[in-house]
């Protein structure tokens, strides 16, 4: 009986009943495609943009985990807020807990989208991870796209409106209070 079964359990062991488990898949890259927004909530008010605001300069990157984004896009529907941060910026650091937060807040009705320049993408996730970014981030490599915005070091702020009408930028960054009254300005109804 005993040699009637070795047979058997060595074909199950070979069709896989003695496998070993598969490791954990690797968790998402913070700042991808899994961050974009939803859609855009049907009770969304917005101000309207002066007429004599400049159009913002459209751009495409790649976010964080290789997901093409077009700028033009997401502001067509919602205003956007523009972040140019390097994970080696202490005043970024200092900042992104609170912007984060902002982000959360008005999940949906503006997007916030994180530019990352002068840096390296494993850093990058490593800050994105430590301050809880949860918003689409775009790898600037060359910094052109800090270029387009005249921005020479992290931090720096841009607020767009729907459209594309590009209303304020902050060099240098701004208190997240500041820029919450900014958008409480912009958004009219279902804060």
């Amino acid at each position: 009986m005993r040699r009637a079964l070795l047979p058997l359990l060595l074909a199950a062991a070979l069709l896989g009943g003695c496998s070993t488990p598969d490791p954990a898949p690797a968790p998402a890259p913070a700042g991808g495609a899994a961050a974009l927004p939803g859609p855009v909530p049907a009770d969304l008010a917005l101000r309207p943009a002066p007429g004599t605001a400049p159009a913002a300069p459209p751009f495409t990157g790649a976010l964080t985990d290789g997901t093409p984004l077009a700028a033009a896009e997401l502001w067509a529907q919602r205003p956007v807020v523009l972040t140019f941060f390097s994970s080696w910026c202490t005043t970024c650091a200092s900042r992104q807990a609170a912007l984060s937060e902002l982000a959360r807040t008005y999940q949906d009705r503006v997007v916030f989208v994180g530019v990352a320049g002068a840096d390296q993408a494993d850093e990058v996730q490593d800050y994105l991870r430590a301050h809880r970014v949860e918003y689409p981030v775009v790898l600037d490599d060359q910094q052109t796209i800090w270029r387009s915005y005249a921005v020479r070091e992290p931090p720096a702020v841009v607020l767009v409106a729907k459209g594309g009408a590009l209303l304020r930028g902050w060099p240098g960054g701004l208190e997240p209070a500041t820029l919450d009254r900014q958008l409480r300005e912009l958004v009219l109804a279902g804060h």
